[in-house]
């Protein structure tokens, strides 16, 4: 997928799928405004990207910070192409009988209204401009309940559904929502997720999660009209047939 002269917005792009998904489109060609928490991080990574990438400190809870972020971005490169909600949190793991209302709150102010948030600043954006590419990291636990999460399992819940009302939406105006479920991936949240020795996920071995660069790779495809049968819906790195498509082994 050639992205050269299109800017593509990450968030949480600072570690993980975030910032594999900023190489991978850097690579593509692309203009890569990076936004997450970790100022240092971010600045790291678009030092090593160059004059195409760009580091913006931004709280995506905070609705503003993110409007701001999408100014900065158009501001620097001119328009906004791609949005790739990538920020996500599951700490703390806990049963929801136990579970702590504040911090269960955060997991939702992240996971999903941050979610929105993106939306919400880059949909004008791209309207204006005639349309655009929104994707959202989903996963299994958007369909299923796992133990300990139900403040995740309800946040990605909510993001796919926000996924397919963008598309009801938008579709007609040339906006390609679509979400993308990678599977176990080897992050930091896996480390955390191992850590708590809670459920089947945390007992998983290292070697059975994939790499980030996998999902990375997925998203610059997902970009691409071969990707379109899936608009308003998701796109899984568990299907053989998928990973065929993306270009996987």
């Amino acid at each position: 997928m050639d992205m050269q002269g299109k800017t593509v917005l990450i968030t949480g792009a600072s570690r993980g799928i975030g910032a594999a998904a900023a190489r991978a489109f850097a690579d593509a060609g692309a203009n890569v405004a990076l936004v997450a928490r970790g100022r240092e991080a971010i600045a790291d990574l678009a030092g090593e990207i160059g004059d195409r990438g760009i580091a913006i400190p931004c709280d995506v809870s905070r609705f503003w910070e993110v409007e701001a972020a999408v100014e900065a971005c158009v501001g620097t490169f001119g328009g906004l192409d791609v949005l790739v909600g990538s920020a996500g949190v599951i700490e703390p793991i806990s049963h929801l009988a136990t579970s702590d209302p504040e911090a269960w709150g955060q997991v939702i102010d992240v996971n999903l209204k941050g979610v929105y948030h993106g939306m919400r600043a880059a949909l004008p954006v791209m309207l204006a401009r005639g349309g655009g590419s929104i994707l959202t990291i989903s996963s299994g636990a958007a369909h299923g309940p796992v133990e300990a999460w139900s403040h995740y399992c309800a946040s990605k819940a909510g993001a796919a559904m926000l996924t397919a009302c963008v598309d009801k939406e938008n579709r007609d105006k040339g906006i390609r929502a679509i979400g993308l479920s990678p599977g176990t991936v080897a992050t930091q949240m896996q480390r955390e997720i191992k850590a708590s020795g809670i459920n089947p996920v945390s007992r998983l071995d290292w070697d059975d999660h994939i790499p980030p660069e996998w999902p990375a790779q997925a998203l610059v495809w997902m970009c691409s009209p071969d990707a379109d049968e899936w608009l308003g819906g998701e796109v899984s790195l568990r299907d053989k047939d998928v990973r065929r498509r993306v270009g996987l082994s």
